[in-house]
């Protein structure tokens, strides 16, 4: 911990009282929280960023969209409109923010919306004429003027929530105790060969009377353009420039064998100015560009169209995927979504 943020202390202090009150007056109901007559699944985490939401929503994407009609809602983080959207074929990540445009492209058969208000982005999707029957809130932990029917918390194996403090002297939004709200509780981004011992001791350290899962990054064989492929053992092989925008690229660096040199970091969701773009296309030199999935959403342009490359990645569970997928599966298959 840094010395700043130990001299902040009073501060975090001051902000956990604030959220604690707050959440008080959402549990005794005197700030109320609606429910609504379908099924809401809400995707979160308490600390700020990096736990890995984009990857675990496209997971029940994936589990739920072949049986229902799903839609997802975000805020549309650093969009640069407005209000309720809903995606179309003249969004782009401008519109939607980069998240919510990534589900748009990768899973055409959704609904895809973005507004602030979570009740009133509910409330619009619901006004459709054809509404979901499922509903993802990316992003939506703490969020309580909407009661989800299911929460689902994500907490990174090498930033545990229990580990924590709140901001600025920490991550977290709020209090631990936050993490009672859960229904289930993901550790995310795992080594794949995570031991049962080590598994044991962060559920004991949880203490939850909830379903525990532990996940890591499946990256995918391939890297991806516009219209071209090519696989990530013939990239490794040349010399190419790595690009990523996301809260914690180590990992996707690591993955690739990037040297130090060869790379360009950028703020999370970063907004790729055109004098970026310039100063990407003379640090490439004529070299592929390999970046994220979130990241080629803000670079498409024709600039760089010949030379960006992304690699898709998964979230995937390292044990009990089945127990997962029936735990969700028998949420959704109940009569009232906040049952």
């Amino acid at each position: 911990m840094n010395v700043v943020r130990i001299v902040l202390f009073p501060l975090a202090i001051l902000y956990g009282i604030i959220t604690s009150i707050r959440n008080f007056l959402y549990d005794t109901g005197i700030l109320k929280s609606h429910s609504f007559d379908i099924h809401v699944i809400a995707v979160g985490n308490l600390s700020v960023g990096g736990t890995g939401k984009t990857p675990q929503i496209e997971a029940l994407i994936r589990l739920l969209a072949p049986h229902y009609k799903v839609a997802t809602l975000s805020r549309g983080y650093k969009r640069k409109s407005k209000g309720f959207i809903l995606a179309n074929e003249q969004s782009n990540a401008m519109t939607l923010g980069d998240e919510p445009m990534q589900y748009y492209m990768k899973f055409p058969q959704i609904q895809v919306a973005v507004d602030a208000d979570r009740r009133n982005g509910i409330n619009q999707l619901l006004k459709q004429e054809a509404k979901p029957q499922v509903i993802l809130l990316d992003d939506a932990y703490q969020h309580r003027k909407v009661k989800a029917g299911f929460y689902i918390l994500l907490t990174a194996y090498d930033d545990l929530y229990y580990e924590d403090f709140i901001v600025p002297t920490g991550n977290l939004r709020e209090s631990r105790n936050g993490a009672k709200r859960a229904n289930m509780i993901i550790v995310t981004k795992c080594p794949p060969a995570i031991s049962q011992i080590a598994q044991n001791s962060i559920k004991k350290k949880i203490g939850l009377d909830v379903p525990i899962f532990f996940s890591c990054i499946a990256y995918e064989d391939t890297l991806y353009s516009g219209t071209k492929s090519m696989s990530v053992a013939d990239c490794k092989a040349n010399e190419n420039v790595l690009l990523a925008g996301i809260a914690k690229p180590k990992s996707f660096f690591q993955h690739l064998g990037a040297k130090k040199e060869n790379t360009m970091v950028f703020a999370d969701h970063h907004h790729f100015s055109e004098s970026d773009i310039i100063n990407i296309k003379n640090k490439a030199k004529g070299k592929i560009i390999i970046t994220t999935e979130k990241d080629f959403v803000r670079l498409q342009t024709p600039v760089l169209k010949e030379q960006l490359y992304y690699l898709p990645i998964k979230s995937q569970l390292i044990s009990n995927q089945d127990s997962f997928d029936q735990i969700i599966t028998n949420y959704v298959g109940t009569r009232s979504g906040n049952r």
